[in-house]
């Protein structure tokens, strides 16, 4: 095995079995294996040693946490359906499990109408930040919310953007599939 593929292997490990994002993962994989940026797998590649990992070590658990999962972000999304939430992340792409974050990317005209919102539905959260598509810095509201009949709690992260910035976030990956989807694509993926 390559470097790069045992970086990807290291970082998929830590991904699903720490509950760690795709950046720290594959910055903890290089310190222990001692690689440079250099030699990091892109994200495909990652996600592509993550669906192995599960089918090898949680394909018996892995399919419930994501239908758990699945159906707690559509409950967000029909809650927070004014905003055009659309699910990304591991959710959305099929590869989360217990320890992975609801990744809901609200479009919005007015950034603070999500935050009073979420105040009006007595729901309580943080606020944090992060960066958009170009670079600008963003709110995203951190919600925990129970995560079905397990009493999990299960955390949301919902990053607000611009709603121009939505036309951007519907373009496909390389293999043709999209990096996130509203509760009708939802509907759609889950559909038996």
């Amino acid at each position: 095995m390559n470097l790069t593929a045992e970086l990807a292997a290291t970082a998929a490990r830590l991904i699903v079995d720490e509950g760690l994002d795709y950046g720290a993962a594959k910055r903890k994989a290089a310190k222990g294996l001692g690689a440079s940026s250099r030699q990091w797998p892109d994200n495909d590649t990652v996600e592509e040693a993550v669906r192995e990992h599960l089918a090898l070590f949680h394909a018996d658990t892995q399919p419930a946490e994501l239908a758990t999962l699945r159906a707690v972000a559509r409950q967000w999304m029909q809650r927070l359906a004014e905003f055009r939430p659309h699910l990304t992340g591991s959710v959305w792409r099929g590869t989360a499990t217990r320890l992975s974050v609801v990744q809901l990317s609200l479009y919005c005209d007015d950034s603070k109408a999500a935050e009073i919102a979420l105040l009006n539905l007595g729901v309580r959260y943080d606020v944090n930040s992060a960066t958009d598509p170009r670079g600008q810095p963003v709110d995203v509201l951190v919600v925990t919310a129970p995560g079905g009949s397990s009493g999990e709690k299960v955390t949301l992260r919902l990053t607000i953007l611009d709603h121009d910035d939505l036309r951007g976030a519907l373009r496909a990956d390389a293999r043709g599939r999209k990096w996130c989807g509203d509760l009708d694509d939802l509907d759609q993926l889950t559909a038996p």
